[in-house]
């Protein structure tokens, strides 16, 4: 007999197998009866009046459970099935789906099957995402490399599909500056897809996260990327389009950030790229902002200035006034100047100048040596 959390995963696992996601009638079943009644009206073809949709959708696959089998095979790929019951299930930023227009595939998952040592609710708290072209030019990955690298040192969690081109490029980069970075999968959490990226995934598996709303064993289809658009735009705070042909997944990742309500920025390309045609149409219709680096990238994700749940690295200078802040920013990097070099730079009077450097030379930011002024 197995146990009431025990039902609980196998009610869970069989709902994210029975549909193929998303499913907005099956979503609002669960609402409505919590996963284990929801799943036994499903497998006994009851359901309370109003949600009668949710047969048809069910009808092809209610007969068979391999929820045992699903939590299993994830468990032995040291994968886990997180729920909205869950401590890391990422309420907030998946809310805008279940507001989403249906008939464009949005909704909610029903549940996320999650491969990695990061936290699912941290992770989309800091995320943004880094999408573009399969087929990406030098000046893509170039571009791609050094955006993901300095989101890295930031603390940034660089969110991508695991796909060849800038998605592989942009994965790669967190990794090498030792960040943060999620994959989002239209397969199975099992199935290395692209099979080129097998080792990328896991390694991204080994420090970061790889995420599928997918049970274990499902194959890669041209519908399910689509449909696995809306979770990488859904999971960031932001999602930048590195490059993009006329008509791409990526441009279509775009789209779900304009929907979902998520700032959305393209790297302008040579006029002669065809992979940059996408880029320079978003910026030209004035549906993405135009980023060059990584501020312009961060902004983009913090628009009131503060990094969402804290996350961003701490620098050592957070804790300055404003005042302070100006103080400092008129020291240059190399050798010492006096007081009233450091005034006149910093627009300030001298009294309040000596009161900042005393203060910053107690919390050792600055060094007075023979009456000059110098950065520790």
């Amino acid at each position: 007999m197995s146990t009431p959390d025990e039902a609980e995963r196998r009610a869970w696992a069989y709902l994210s197998r029975v549909t193929e996601p998303p499913c907005s009638a099956l979503e609002s079943l669960c609402d409505r009866l919590g996963a284990v009644d929801a799943a036994a009206a499903v497998v006994a073809r009851s359901v309370p009046d109003g949600h009668e949709a949710v047969l048809d959708a069910t009808a092809a696959r209610f007969a068979i459970d391999r929820s045992a089998r699903d939590l299993d095979d994830a468990d032995r790929i040291g994968a886990r099935l997180v729920t909205r019951d869950d401590a890391e299930w990422p309420g907030w930023p998946l809310l805008a789906l279940s507001q989403a227009d249906t008939a464009a595939r949005g909704g909610e998952p029903i549940a996320l099957w999650v491969r990695g040592p990061g936290r699912l609710d941290e992770f989309a708290a800091a995320g943004i995402a880094l999408v573009g072209s399969r087929a990406a030019s030098g000046y893509g990955e170039q571009v791609a490399s050094t955006l993901a690298s300095g989101l890295a040192v930031e603390n940034w969690a660089v969110v991508s599909g695991g796909a060849y081109g800038i998605d592989g490029v942009a994965h790669r980069a967190a990794l090498a500056s030792d960040g943060p970075t999620m994959a989002v999968m239209a397969c199975g959490i099992d199935r290395d897809y692209p099979a080129g990226h097998a080792r990328l995934l896991a390694e991204i598996a080994g420090r970061g996260l790889v995420v599928s709303e997918y049970p274990p064993g499902t194959t890669a289809a041209k519908h399910r990327f689509l449909t696995r658009n809306r979770l990488v735009a859904a999971l960031s705070n932001a999602v930048v389009v590195v490059e993009a042909g006329r008509r791409s997944g990526a441009a279509n990742t775009a789209a779900w950030a304009r929907k979902l309500g998520r700032s959305l920025g393209a790297v302008p390309g040579p006029v002669t790229s065809a992979t940059s045609v996408g880029c320079h149409q978003m910026i030209a219709d004035d549906l993405a902002v135009l980023v060059t680096d990584v501020r312009s990238v961060i902004a983009l994700a913090t628009p009131d200035g503060a990094p969402p749940s804290g996350r961003g690295r701490r620098r050592s200078t957070d804790g300055l006034t404003t005042e302070a802040l100006r103080v400092h920013d008129a020291i240059p990097g190399r050798g010492a100047v006096a007081i009233e070099e450091i005034a006149f730079s910093a627009g300030l009077d001298i009294a309040t100048v000596r009161s900042a450097l005393a203060h910053m030379e107690i919390d050792g930011h600055v060094v007075n040596a023979d009456g000059l002024w110098r950065l520790s």
